[in-house]
């Protein structure tokens, strides 16, 4: 397990490194910003010393090198909008992020599995039938627009829940809701499925006819050899979550890295839309390494 999970970590370099490239140069083909730090009228010699100051005279490639020797240091330069360092003001914002994502992730993973069984049990009933259709409407829906139509029911119209910004439980049940609607949707065909193909296996029929309880059959012989495609799925929904939160914080004006993405997008914030990306792409990388290494739990085969 050992030499599987250090060659899981060893691929992870040249990620990051294709990551970074492809980050640094499509953010500096947003414009010059030095044009959002002057004033209009401000004179071309102090918008030069600006782009000096900041090393943006330099070719493109030497800024690379010194963006990399930067990022092995953990550093990603001085945001233009806050004055600080960017990665303080990334990790700053990172907790509102993963505790909107995880909830969603615990609510949407539950929510989809219990359904997804639900449905594979009930196969042809009506229960299978509704289900499936709520599935399909949920993945048709886009979040922003979830987002707005629950703030338009439950903030305007009866008043029950705030409609942005932190706060306790009830500030969270809105942008909770609408990233996980969205991601149980995704999950439920997928269990139900899996589930289904699962139960025509022989030795299904053989504990079947051991006279096991059939939840029993379901739950613990079934399900868990079902856990591989539901471990993918949840896996690849975390980089969903975290970039739906893009969209529902800016929303709901949760003080998250989505909102700040988007606020440093629109200023040309370099430094920080650098950091914003590579965290994300960071949460995301770790999020498939624990699928993988879940994935050799499950079965060992996997490992081999």
């Amino acid at each position: 397990m050992g030499r599987y999970i250090g060659k899981r970590l060893l691929e992870i370099i040249p990620v990051l490194f294709i990551i970074t490239f492809i980050v640094f140069f499509l953010v500096r083909l947003s414009g010059d910003p030095t044009s959002t730090m002057l004033p209009p009228d401000a004179l071309p010699a102090d918008r030069e010393a600006l782009r000096e100051a900041l090393g943006l005279n330099e070719p493109l490639l030497v800024q690379y090198g010194i963006f990399l020797g930067d990022l092995v240091h953990g550093r990603f330069g001085t945001s233009l909008r806050y004055g600080i360092e960017a990665t303080e003001v990334v990790l700053s914002r990172i907790p509102a992020t993963l505790q909107l994502a995880s909830i969603s992730l615990v609510v949407s993973t539950v929510l989809g599995v219990l359904l997804g069984v639900l449905c594979a049990r009930t196969k042809g009933t009506v229960l299978d039938v509704f289900f499936n259709g709520i599935s399909v409407i949920g993945q048709a829906m886009p979040s922003f627009w979830i987002g707005i139509m629950l703030i338009l029911l439950f903030g305007v119209t009866l008043k029950w829940l705030p409609v942005s910004g932190p706060g306790d439980w009830k500030n969270l049940v809105m942008p909770v809701a609408t990233l996980s609607i969205v991601t149980a949707a995704q999950i439920i065909p997928l269990v139900r499925s899996s589930m289904l193909e699962i139960m025509h296996e022989d030795y299904i029929r053989t504990a079947r006819s051991k006279g096991l309880r059939e939840s029993i059959v379901v739950y613990k012989h079934a399900f868990k050899n079902a856990l591989i495609p539901v471990v993918t799925i949840i896996a690849l929904q975390v980089p969903s979550l975290i970039g739906g939160s893009l969209i529902t914080e800016t929303v709901f004006s949760w003080p998250g890295l989505g909102q700040l993405l988007i606020q440093c997008i629109n200023g040309r914030d370099m430094c920080v839309v650098q950091a914003c990306v590579v965290f994300i792409s960071l949460i995301t990388i770790v999020a498939n390494l624990i699928a993988d290494v879940l994935y050799a739990v499950i079965d060992p085969r996997i490992r081999y």
